[in-house]
């Protein structure tokens, strides 16, 4: 891969401050006060949340206490999604920091999946690394891996290490230099506006001409809504950790540099503010 090492770090230590505040309707034993985090976009808010989870069930009933969920503005926050991406999908155009609410009851079964426990997590995050390297390299760099291997792919997001992550994880973002890309891009686009969960579709880095594939050309022809018609305004923002990436810029070098630990490149499509 081009080496934009730069780039690598600063996608890593993408940081939201946020302020957690208990629910009005849970029963404490006195006043909760709001617990404030700078909240890694690329890690998944089950894994980063222990300390405001103690912060609040110090003011609880025990008897009150069961699964831990978030919601921001009525909108259960899914755990399986990196933090950044629930971010810039329902958020990035209001102040910071953040406001997300802790519940402790009521649990959305309709809305969020269970998770008792950080190997849950792990097991969500290593299926999506094997899904992305079966569409870049038909599952050959991963399978090649050792178990160890693997492990430190998922120490280094846990622990936030980003020397411990990219020492592996550059293995997967090469390619044989006679190629001039991947197979396919993973990529999943997601729409604020739409109840549907994401767009995946095979689209590879090359067109049959050799020419490289743009940003642009992937949201022509998986997205086409998502962009501004000649003779019209713009009506949404395309959104990866939080910028807004020129349309032009080459699919293949987005891949490589502004995937999530997942190996994917998750994409937000929102409404663009009217003020």
């Amino acid at each position: 891969m081009t080496d934009d090492k730069d780039v690598l770090r600063d996608v890593w230590f993408g940081r939201i401050p946020t302020c957690f505040t208990l629910y009005q309707d849970e029963i404490t034993e006195r006043e909760a006060e709001p617990y404030y985090l700078l909240l890694p976009r690329i890690s998944y808010l089950t894994l980063v949340t222990d300390k405001v989870k103690k912060h609040f069930q110090k003011v609880m009933r025990q008897e009150e206490v069961s699964e831990i969920w978030f919601e921001y503005e009525g909108t259960p926050l899914k755990w399986h999604y990196p933090i950044g991406l629930l971010f810039d999908l329902h958020a990035s155009n209001t102040a910071l920091p953040w406001c997300i609410t802790v519940h402790f009851k009521n649990f959305p079964e309709k809305d969020l999946l269970h998770c008792h426990s950080k190997d849950v997590i792990e097991a969500h995050f290593m299926a999506c690394i094997k899904e992305a390297d079966a569409l870049k390299h038909k599952s050959q760099v991963i399978n090649e891996m050792q178990k160890k291997d693997h492990k430190q792919l998922w120490m280094g997001l846990q622990n936030d290490k980003f020397e411990q992550f990219w020492a592996i994880n550059r293995k997967l973002m090469e390619y044989p230099p006679e190629d001039s890309g991947f197979r396919y891009i993973p990529f999943r686009i997601y729409q604020a506006t739409t109840e549907r969960p994401f767009i995946q579709k095979l689209f590879r880095p090359i067109d049959s001409g050799g020419q490289l594939h743009t940003l642009g050309d992937l949201l022509k022809d998986v997205c086409p809504s998502a962009l501004t018609p000649e003779d019209g305004e713009k009506k949404t923002q395309v959104m990866i950790h939080g910028i807004e990436p020129m349309l032009e810029t080459p699919l293949q070098w987005l891949s490589e540099h502004m995937s999530y630990p997942d190996n994917f490149l998750h994409i937000s499509i929102i409404p663009r503010p009217t003020d």
